[in-house]
């Protein structure tokens, strides 16, 4: 039986580990899938170690960045953001085995967000500037959409919210939140932005999907905004996973 698993701290919130499991028993894979809910990256050795099995990891908050110096090679994507989300473990019958990072969350938000785009979405706003964000930012670069990121701290060549004014927010009216600010259990928050600003012109695109509608989509809608969540992004990047691991 082979074994798959995430890595990340806390995993509470994680949708891989039944996804994936339920996909194994309908399909008829011998194959399981278990959460490794690490405290430190510094413990992924000891996890491959412990588990002979294993033949690919899914990586999760925080470690996105941080499991980059213990992998062997990176493809093309995950190296331009920086990030990954995926690893596959190629395991020779001699010799040590070899860790390659990929990241499918580029492919899982442009297959998700490319139907919703229309001709006066030119320019995005990118909130927050993790792991995730940086595949967002790399994702609308393919679409050909140029993307700023809002960051809470002053930074060069970025937004501050502060910086945010009516101008800024009819010029980009593409926003895509990559915090986790409205996630469960914490729905009743929302990232801030001047939603006054917000048209049916503009489109809100939420990485959560816990709630189903953050207040963040529900602020927008109010004013008419194009919105979604995550969750199909999530579902692209699971099949992009998959598709990985086997190939």
């Amino acid at each position: 039986m082979k074994k798959y698993g995430l890595i990340g701290y806390p995993l509470g919130h994680s949708f891989s580990k039944n996804f994936f499991n339920e996909k194994f028993h309908s399909e008829s894979i011998d194959a399981e899938y278990v959460n490794f809910e690490i405290p430190s990256i510094k413990e992924l050795p000891g996890v491959l170690l412990e588990n002979h099995d294993l033949a690919g990891l899914n990586v999760t908050i925080p470690y996105k960045e941080q499991v980059i110096p213990y992998l062997d090679e990176l493809d093309s994507d995950a190296a331009a953001i920086g990030a990954v989300n995926v690893i596959k473990i190629i395991r020779p019958a001699k010799g040590k085995i070899k860790l390659v990072g990929y990241n499918s969350d580029i492919m899982g938000f442009t297959q998700s967000i490319e139907p919703l785009l229309e001709p006066q979405h030119k320019k995005a706003l990118i909130l927050g500037t993790g792991g995730a964000s940086k595949a967002i930012y790399h994702g609308l670069k393919k679409l050909g959409m140029e993307a700023r990121f809002v960051s809470r701290t002053p930074r060069e060549g970025m937004f501050t919210y502060e910086d945010l004014t009516p101008a800024v927010m009819d010029e980009y009216k593409v926003i895509i939140n990559c915090t986790p600010v409205g996630m469960y259990p914490r729905a009743n928050e929302y990232p801030n932005i001047p939603y006054e600003c917000l048209t049916p012109n503009h489109l809100l695109y939420d990485l959560l999907y816990n709630p189903d509608t953050t207040l963040f989509m529900k602020k927008g809608a109010d004013k008419g905004a194009i919105t979604k969540n995550g969750l199909e992004m999530l579902l692209l990047q699971a099949f992009g996973a998959w598709d990985i691991w086997n190939k």
